[in-house]
C-alpha cells in the first residue's frame, strides 16, 4: 500500500514547500497546476471499491490536509449526471481530472448572485482547470460523459471545513460546509 501512494507522497511534499515558500496565488496556480498534472498520468493506486463512486451524488474524500491547513488534497468520484450545487470556494483550488470528463458552468455574481455567464468548458483525463475569487470562484461541476469520472482537486485550505456558499434549489445563496465522506485522511505526511 505504501507505494501505491508514491506519487500522490510526491505532490504533498511538492504542495508543502510550493505553499510554504511562495504566498502568491497565481504562482502556486500555476506551479501547483504543474505537479497535479504530472501526477494524472496514473491511477493505479485508486482503491478498486471506488470506481463505482455512489448512487445518491458525487463522493468526496479527503486525501491529504496540511497540518496548517494551508492545503488539501480531495479526491472526488462522479457518476455519469452527477453534479454539484452551483458554489464557490473563497480560496485558489486546482481540479486535476484522473480519469473520464467534466463539464464546468462558469458563473459571475450579478447584484449579489450569481448568474450562469455563458462560458462552460470540459476537463478531459490529464487536464487541469483552476477556480479562485480572482480568477472566478462560482462554477457547477458535472460529470458530462457515460462513465465514472474522478478527479483530484488541491484547495488552499481545509475545503471540507471550510465555510462556504452555495445556490440552493431556490435560487438563494445559503452556507454550507462540503464536509468529507471518510472521516480522516488517507495519506499522512
Amino acid at each position: 500500500m505504501e507505494n501505491d501512494f508514491l506519487e500522490l507522497r510526491k505532490l504533498i511534499h511538492k504542495m508543502t514547500s510550493l505553499v510554504k515558500n511562495i504566498s502568491d496565488e497565481a504562482q502556486i496556480i500555476e506551479i501547483g497546476g504543474a505537479f497535479l498534472r504530472s501526477c494524472l498520468s496514473n491511477d493505479a493506486w485508486l482503491p478498486e471499491r471506488l470506481n463505482l463512486g455512489i448512487a445518491e451524488t458525487y463522493s468526496q474524500y479527503l486525501l491529504y490536509c496540511d497540518p496548517e491547513e494551508r492545503f488539501s488534497i480531495v479526491l472526488f468520484i462522479w457518476r455519469p449526471g452527477q453534479q454539484t450545487p452551483i458554489h464557490n470556494h473563497t480560496v485558489w483550488g486546482l481540479v486535476g481530472v484522473l480519469r473520464g470528463e467534466e463539464q464546468c458552468d462558469e458563473y459571475r455574481v450579478v447584484e449579489g448572485v450569481p448568474k450562469y455567464s455563458g462560458v462552460s468548458h470540459r476537463i478531459v483525463a490529464g487536464e487541469v482547470d483552476a477556480v479562485s475569487p480572482a480568477l472566478g470562484d462560482w462554477h457547477q461541476v458535472k460529470n458530462c460523459s457515460e462513465q465514472i469520472s474522478v478527479s483530484i482537486h488541491i484547495y488552499g485550505t481545509n475545503i471540507g471545513k471550510r465555510r462556504r456558499q452555495k445556490l440552493n434549489e431556490n435560487g438563494i445563496i445559503e452556507d454550507f460546509m462540503s464536509g468529507y465522506l471518510n472521516e480522516s485522511a488517507w495519506i499522512k505526511a
